[in-house]
């Protein structure tokens, strides 16, 4: 076996690890599949940390991580493909960061894990075990690589900052007691 073929291996390997792994966690969202709430649980979820609306919010979610994923999976439009799943995954860290890193915390590794080699992965490209190279790379260009983390940055900056936006406003009317209750008797 060469190094390239090794190499091509490896990034399928990634891909299907990856891409699969997004799939399922997008299916979740979408269709209740896996031990999922669907759009329905999700979307009330949504809402509570903060993505309004939450159906909207879940469903572009949803289809980011499903669609990136299985088009990762398959090595199709791989720079789309990794950016909009990479952009999901920033939406997921944003939610998780208060926790501290690790997830047994319940914190954004397992988000930033995805998230990085989803955006590797579009920035490496498929290899070619892939239906990219299989069609000549016709949607997996250089220049769309800028172009697609571009847009995904600037979506992700959009929705990741109007959560933050109001959840600082939610704050903003809530005061923490001055004093403990027990020095209050």
């Amino acid at each position: 076996m060469t190094r390239n073929d090794r190499r091509d291996l490896g990034l399928l390997l990634l891909r299907l690890g990856a891409g699969g792994a997004l799939a399922a966690h997008g299916a979740q969202k979408l269709f209740g599949w896996f031990g999922g709430h669907g759009i329905e649980g999700t979307g009330q979820f949504m809402e509570s940390v903060g993505y309004v609306p939450g159906k909207a919010s879940a469903t572009a979610a949803g289809l980011a991580e499903t669609g990136g994923g299985t088009l990762l999976a398959l090595g199709l439009a791989t720079p789309a493909a990794g950016a909009a799943a990479a952009g999901a995954m920033a939406g997921a860290a944003a939610v998780h960061a208060p926790n501290g890193f690790f997830n047994q915390g319940g914190g954004y590794e397992y988000a930033a894990t995805l998230g990085l080699t989803a955006a590797g992965l579009a920035i490496t490209g498929p290899g070619r075990l892939s239906l990219d190279h299989l069609l000549g790379h016709a949607v997996n260009r250089g220049w769309m690589i800028p172009a697609a983390f571009a847009a995904t940055a600037a979506g992700t900056a959009v929705v990741v900052g109007g959560r933050a936006r109001r959840l600082r406003k939610a704050k903003e009317g809530e005061q923490e007691a001055l004093f403990e209750e027990e020095f209050m008797e």
